[in-house]
């Protein structure tokens, strides 16, 4: 299902090894490969790896079978997102574990117009690793004008992974400098003009600077973008929720959660507009949708927590 994470069987033997930032104990370690829609391996497709609750960021492309590993994620729910130009991205959240083995993850992107060609040709898959790992090291310092050089001397050598625009903008965002960050993300939409995270990251680069106005207009643009996704209508919501428009967020939280049935965040938002109004059942109702559909997520456990309350 597009825009669902898809975990499968553990996968042997995978490729790419990305390390970054300082190393703990036993680090997280996952991996899996990238496929497109008639079951081929991508290469060059770039998967990042965020949790906001940490502030770190990992990215990682794939090999020429479509295998990539990342090294050095700490315990927590981690956000993933594979993308290549051509592919509608593929992304979800997944528990990941140190010490242990974390299960496989397969991302299936489904074509939306002409892949590159060539522009992969010649580089080696270790050297770019590499590049990417003093970036993401950068980035994980919190040194964020040396982790937007790094990032830009990537992209100026190999000018298919225009995705890496998503960690230049994040960089500017940390430093406050929305101008830089928009503008990165602009650079990427011009190129993928369907590109969920750049047409989001508009949106809420306006909102941290305090202009509502243009971040909700950025974010209704990206609404109409055809196959628009669940983070764009996802983000309005909490705007709306925000502001306390209540009616409109209700109706944002609905339309994210109609794009990925599988998403138990904007459910676990409804029952909480539900209780809001006193409407107990309709809330108990959304929280347990929101455990089944996504049992291993933050929002599934605020969510029987919640329900240990109604039910006293």
């Amino acid at each position: 299902m597009p825009g669902r994470l898809s975990l499968r069987l553990a996968i042997s033997a995978l490729g790419i090894i990305v390390l970054a930032g300082p190393a703990a104990a036993q680090p997280g370690r996952v991996g899996g490969i990238v496929r497109d829609d008639k079951g081929d391996p991508i290469k060059g497709a770039t998967i990042t790896a965020e949790n906001e609750n940490i502030g770190s960021s990992f990215t990682a492309t794939t090999d020429d079978k479509g295998r990539f590993t990342i090294i050095g994620l700490r315990s927590g729910t981690w956000r993933f997102i594979a993308q290549a130009p051509g592919f509608a991205p593929d992304g979800g959240e997944m528990p990941v574990r140190t010490g242990n083995p974390n299960p496989a993850m397969a991302f299936t992107l489904r074509r939306t117009g002409p892949a590159w060609t060539g522009t992969m040709a010649g580089i080696a898959a270790k050297d770019l690793q590499a590049d990417l790992a003093d970036a993401d090291g950068l980035f994980n310092q919190q040194k964020w004008d040396e982790a937007i050089a790094a990032y830009r001397a990537i992209m100026s050598r190999t000018p298919a992974l225009s995705v890496i625009n998503l960690q230049i903008a994040a960089a500017y965002r940390k430093k406050k400098d929305f101008d830089g960050a928009i503008a990165a993300y602009n650079v990427l939409l011009s190129i993928d003009p369907e590109n969920e995270k750049a047409a989001v990251g508009v949106g809420e680069a306006n909102l941290e600077r305090g202009d509502t106005k243009a971040a909700e207009d950025a974010l209704l643009k990206a609404t109409a973008v055809p196959n628009a996704g669940r983070e764009v209508f996802y983000s309005l919501a909490e705007m709306k929720n925000a502001q306390q428009e209540t009616d409109q967020a209700r109706q944002w939280y609905e339309k994210a959660s109609a794009a990925d049935p599988w998403w138990g965040k904007p459910l676990y938002k409804l029952a909480l507009l539900a209780l809001d109004k006193g409407d107990r059942q309709s809330a108990a109702k959304l929280f347990d949708r929101a455990i089944a559909v996504d049992p291993v997520s933050a929002e599934a456990a605020l969510a029987k927590t919640a329900l240990d309350h109604l039910n006293r």
